[in-house]
């Protein structure tokens, strides 16, 4: 039998990894009119990093990290030992912590310094039963900055982000704005304990899940998909009513800054993230139709405790990740399909093999200048590489036989007019540059060699 991926992984291949790179390109552009600068932290932590930051009661800590382990250490455990905190790790659930933690690490805020805006991209690790859009090797792009707590930070991340959606083809009317305030660790507590107190009232109507949630983690009742407990939970209580004086004014203020930016957004009383480290601002951007239940594409929101939690000293912070493939079935459901491979610029047929040394020369030539060349590997007739050509989408076609290296001549063929030329190889390559030149005109392309 032959072997397959891993389940709950995939291959992109290069239709989609070209989308890849440009759907990471464009983030890279958008946020960087923030004033968010690249970082990439190792795909996986020292375990307690997660533990500590994301809460050991929540579903990517207690049930679906991947641990790493080398065989050196699986041998200590099997004969009975332990392992140093230091040797247990897991691979990267999420990327925030990480990003925190190298922060920290490197005093990326000192005293005094202007907020650490940092973004990343790459893939992501979780044992979850895989399905449409949720695989357990899964990509997110994120952004993080520490060391602000004004509602002008949460506001401007909300509105990058959309702004990011609108760019890689998800129109906004597909798209609904939530958003919430989770409070702070003055009012949150006792919210904390009504929604508690109210889940035990209720614990008939619970799945088992939810009556477990109520003893470690109330607030992730609501995220339950169990039509009975979300009827339960509709009536649990809101956390508007025990925000505190602080966090009411800044969730106003987060609104108002969304609103000055002609951004249209609901109030979702019942969202909450699904990682401990969240404090006020909560946001999750969904689709409108064609994704069904599972419809959130990205969100994210405050966390002015998590510097702290992994050792660091207090530093706000807000964030948000979006997931790539997620946003891939919004774009699928909207139309897109992934762009096809670009034109090759130039071909190099060559007639027999007494003229192959020539025509590889060429094509180095053709890539030294900047263009995308090509040439027959498989001693293909003059005919199968003109198709072979063809189906490149090649520009450019050249023709070298042994007549034309007597001459010192090859012959060009433009494939876009079916006009050819002879041209002296000597001037070969200052007609390449010509042609790079006027690549970004189709027009000038067109008539290069007329």
């Amino acid at each position: 039998m032959a072997l397959r991926a891993p389940e709950g992984t995939r291959d992109f291949l290069p239709d989609e990894q070209r989308f890849w790179t440009h759907f990471k390109r464009t983030a890279a552009s958008i946020f960087g009119r923030y004033g968010y600068q690249p970082i990439e932290t190792p795909l996986f932590e020292q375990t307690d990093l997660f533990v500590r930051g994301i809460g050991e009661a929540t579903d990517v800590v207690s049930k679906e990290m991947f641990t790493a382990i080398s065989g050196e250490n699986l041998k200590t455990l099997l004969d009975g030992g332990s392992i140093k905190a230091k040797s247990r790790l897991s691979l990267r659930p999420e990327g925030t912590a990480g990003v925190v933690r190298a922060v920290v690490q490197h005093d990326l805020v000192p005293q005094g310094a202007a907020p650490a805006k940092l973004m990343y991209a790459g893939p992501m690790f979780r044992a979850e039963r895989p399905q449409k859009g949720r695989q357990r090797q899964f990509n997110q792009v994120g952004i993080e900055c520490l060391g602000a707590e004004e509602p002008t930070v949460d506001a401007e991340g909300i509105i990058m982000l959309m702004r990011f959606y609108e760019a890689i083809g998800i129109p906004r009317a597909n798209m609904r704005l939530l958003l919430n305030s989770m409070g702070c660790a003055q009012c949150r507590p006792a919210y904390r304990d009504g929604v508690k107190a109210y889940m035990d009232e209720h614990a008939d109507g619970l799945c088992d899940e939810c009556r477990r949630r109520s003893e470690t983690n109330p607030l992730r009742a609501f995220d339950c998909k169990n039509p009975d407990c979300a009827a339960v939970m509709d009536g649990a209580p809101k956390i508007a009513d025990y925000l505190c004086d602080d966090c009411r004014s800044h969730y106003d203020a987060v609104k108002r800054y969304v609103e000055l930016a002609g951004l249209s957004f609901e109030e979702d009383p019942r969202l909450v993230r699904g990682l401990d480290y969240y404090t006020r601002t909560v946001f999750e951007v969904q689709v409108v139709e064609g994704m069904g239940s599972q419809n959130a594409i990205g969100g994210g929101g405050r966390y002015d405790k998590l510097a702290e939690e992994v050792g660091g000293r207090p530093t706000p912070g807000f964030g948000f990740a979006l997931g790539y493939e997620r946003c891939l079935l919004a774009l699928q459901a909207a139309g897109m399909e992934f762009p096809g491979r670009p034109p090759c610029d130039v071909f190099v047929a060559c007639v027999d093999d007494a003229v192959r040394e020539t025509g590889f020369r060429i094509v180095q030539a053709a890539r030294d200048v900047g263009l995308t060349a090509e040439l027959d590997h498989q001693h293909r007739s003059l005919k199968s590489q003109f198709k072979l050509a063809d189906k490149l989408n090649a520009v450019l076609v050249l023709v070298l036989g042994p007549d034309e290296l007597e001459a010192g001549v090859v012959t060009v063929r433009n494939m876009q007019t079916h006009h050819e030329r002879t041209v002296e190889l000597k001037a070969l390559r200052s007609l390449m540059e010509r042609f790079l030149g006027a690549s970004s005109d189709a027009g000038a392309t067109g008539k290069l060699f007329d």
